[in-house]
């Protein structure tokens, strides 16, 4: 059995609580040195206002991926084929050419034809929920299948696979698990992804893989296609599906803030801002720096990782006043939950909308929503490199 790794100070929580020390390294130094999960060495960047200098700037901070830092075993081809078409892994102006062909897709109109279909889709989630009987289990039965199956529809992925993919993705994230185990999930992931772009190939839909296929097949490669599709239900269906069920428990801890969704689902846009500031589900991002840089007053040798905090930057005085509390009315801007800069999640537009709708309609059809179970009974995927619930037990 694989011995799992010690977290990184950016992935330590209590619950919905972030390590204690992540606050105060970042108020005292602003930049820590330390092991990150795949045993390399990298300093951890920790105030507002430099987490969002180094998202801003792709020249001195890259995010090229020249070889996967947990890639033992994996031939320079693999690596290069799992490279190909993950845009999150590209500086500009490569980054550009693939996000600029996505663009379209994700726009807030584009999001907005979507709504009808995405409140539908709620709304059965609810059903299948209330189905289940009480208690249920809020993550299986409603957080995880809402966002997948609009990612599915999106992109044109069969919903009926859907158990297989949430594995997968799971163990691709799984820190304490094997490298050997988190490669043959990707290589999974690729095989089922090709057979997806296949069919795309030989009949595109009007899904966005047949879009792509018809628009953009001269100018994409088959491996860029298989990487586009892989990063997008990946990052389609885990976010979102983890901020339901993190947003849900931390609505339930805050029963007053509950009530004002309930009573008034227009208090639900400010509230899905603050929840992503507060929550900030990804605890850090990778950078290499192309050149010496100084931030916070230490010097970062060229050739650096750097790994720029949401999580920490999010709890910063520096963007708000009393950072440590969950307050939905405030919905401040500026939050770096989706990133910053060039590299600014692409899927926003489309994960705002789901929690918009998903939220109030939850709290509407069950008003006496409560916890099944005693917080200290209730887990977290704590070694995942996204945070989120195993499962939520409900009842109403």
């Amino acid at each position: 059995m694989t011995e799992a790794p010690e977290l990184p100070l950016e992935m330590r929580r209590d619950g919905l609580t972030p390590a204690g020390e992540l606050g105060r390294v970042r108020d005292e130094q602003g930049v820590l040195r330390q092991m990150g999960p795949f045993g390399q060495p990298a300093y951890l960047i920790l105030r507002y206002e430099d987490v969002r200098a180094v998202f801003s700037d792709a020249a001195r901070f890259s995010s090229a991926i020249s070889e996967f830092p947990d890639a033992d075993g994996m031939s320079e081809k693999e690596q290069a084929q799992l490279r190909a078409g993950n845009l999150i892994g590209f500086d500009p102006p490569e980054h550009t050419r693939l996000r600029r062909m996505l663009t379209p897709e994700f726009t807030v109109r584009r999001m907005r034809r979507l709504e009808p279909r995405i409140t539908e889709i709620v709304e059965s989630a609810l059903d299948d929920l209330e189905r289940a009987g009480k208690p249920a289990d809020l993550v299986s039965n409603f957080a995880l299948p809402v966002p997948s199956l609009v990612i599915c529809e999106l992109l044109g992925v069969p919903y009926a696979d859907r158990a297989e993919f949430q594995d997968r993705t799971a163990r691709m994230l799984d820190l304490s698990a094997s490298v050997e185990d988190r490669n043959a999930a990707r290589q999974e992931d690729r095989a089922y992804m090709t057979s997806l772009v296949a069919r795309a190939q030989a009949a595109p839909g009007e899904d966005m893989l047949g879009m792509l296929v018809r628009e953009h097949g001269d100018d994409l490669s088959t491996d860029e296609l298989i990487g586009i599709a892989s990063l997008l239900l990946l990052a389609g269906h885990e976010t979102t599906s983890n901020m339901l069920g993190l947003g849900t428990l931390a609505l339930l801890r805050h029963p007053v803030q509950l009530a004002m969704i309930r009573n008034d689902p227009a208090r639900v846009e400010p509230a899905v801002e603050e929840l992503l500031r507060w929550l900030s589900i990804v605890p850090s991002l990778i950078r290499t720096t192309t050149t010496d840089v100084e931030i916070a007053g230490q010097t970062i040798p060229a050739g650096s990782l750097v790994a720029p905090s949401p999580l920490a930057a999010n709890r910063d005085r520096a963007l708000l006043d009393d950072p440590e509390a969950l307050d939905i009315t405030r919905g401040v801007a500026g939050h770096v939950a989706f990133g910053h800069g060039v590299h600014h999640c692409l899927g926003a537009p489309l994960a705002r909308m789901e929690m918009r709708i998903a939220f109030p309609a939850l709290l509407k059809r069950f008003p006496g929503l409560a916890l099944a179970e005693p917080d200290t009974d209730i887990e977290f995927r704590v070694f995942s490199a996204v945070y989120g619930l195993k499962t939520l037990r409900v009842t109403w």
